[in-house]
């Protein structure tokens, strides 16, 4: 469907009439399929080594000629990890190692998201390549990395010189943000072993990767950041939620736990309109939690948000039966009862 002779031997493998075909004076060896893939960029993305040597023999072939999607025959060898193939065409003096494809992805940036480590020693073996060049999207090929829990290519990355560990996407989010927020503990290990990495930096919504890892409930994560003395366990986000408050409002019980073994975090914390991590809890029935924090001194069950309130008022109203009974409790009762 729309293709030529000579694409549909070079996708189905078929190298002896590849080269006869080559050989006819009426075939077009650019001429490209329906998605605008010429011969060249499917002989390297279907990593026919020997078909690629034949074009590029040629001297009318492009070996930089983009398909449909801006991708060109070393972007869909790189992406399929076509390491020889790679290679070969790295040979070539008229290829640009740094450019975007339609999404805006760079080619090294692709390679380290999909985890190809042998692609990205060999790109990383160029003077001519960018390793900290973002993405459109502000994504660095060790933020992708990072962010996909390739722990391999992170190391190679961080061992070329010009790569900058701390440079965030446009979001603010670092690579360790990143490593945080997907619980990916060797990642998070790797990146805080270095000197240059903030590990309290925030993204443009005010959150850390404590705040990320504590959020989507990843122990380990937590206990590994929380090990930092430049960490600030109770920061705020842009809304006035502390990682208390998140983990609480998600149920996580264990990194609840953890975070109270801290003198410096605030049980009681209240963020926007005043609702407390007791209050989040209660609200959304993590009974769990609830009894975690009536276990901690300093935590008022009794305590108002903006619109007068109490956490016993939202779990009754959200038929929380076992969180009711909790709050209950003769510690919390006879406050309680006068306020529902």
């Amino acid at each position: 469907m729309g293709g030529t002779p000579l694409t549909w031997a070079i996708e189905n493998g078929h190298e002896a009439v590849v080269e006869l075909l080559l050989g006819r004076a009426d075939i077009d060896p650019n001429k490209p399929n329906e998605q605008d893939q010429t011969p060249l960029c499917l002989a390297a993305r279907y990593g026919r080594a020997e078909v690629v040597k034949l074009l590029l023999e040629r001297d009318d072939v492009n070996p930089d000629k983009p398909d449909w999607l801006g991708r060109t025959p070393l972007w869909r060898a790189a992406n399929n990890e076509h390491a020889g193939v790679v290679e070969i065409l790295l040979g070539q003096s008229d290829v640009n190692l740094n450019k975007f494809d339609m999404h805006g992805h760079t080619l090294l940036s692709w390679a380290a998201c999909n985890g190809h480590r042998r692609v990205v020693e060999i790109l990383l073996g160029r003077n001519d390549i960018n390793p900290t060049k973002p993405d459109a999207f502000g994504r660095t090929p060790l933020w992708c990395a990072a962010c996909e829990n390739h722990e391999g290519v992170v190391e190679i990355l961080l061992g070329r010189n010009g790569t900058d560990p701390d440079k965030p996407d446009n979001y603010g989010r670092t690579p360790l943000w990143c490593a945080a927020s997907n619980g990916h503990e060797g990642v998070v290990g790797i990146l805080l072993g270095r000197g240059d990495i903030n590990p309290d930096k925030p993204d443009i919504y005010g959150r850390t990767p404590l705040w990320c890892a504590a959020c989507n409930g990843h122990e380990e994560v937590v206990r590994i950041l929380l090990r930092r003395k430049d960490v600030n366990p109770d920061k705020l986000d842009m809304y006035g939620h502390t990682p208390l408050w998140w983990a609480a409002c998600n149920g996580h019980e264990e990194v609840v736990r953890i975070l109270l073994r801290r003198r410096d975090v605030n049980p009681d914390k209240p963020g926007k309109q005043c609702r407390t991590p007791l209050w989040c809890a209660a609200c959304n029935g993590h009974a769990g939690v609830v009894e975690i924090l009536l276990g901690r001194g300093g935590v008022d069950p009794r305590r108002l948000d903006d619109y007068g309130k109490t956490p016993l008022w939202y779990a009754a109203s959200n038929h929380h039966t076992r969180v009711v009974a909790l709050l209950q409790h003769p510690t919390a009762a006879t406050y309680l009862r006068t306020y529902i």
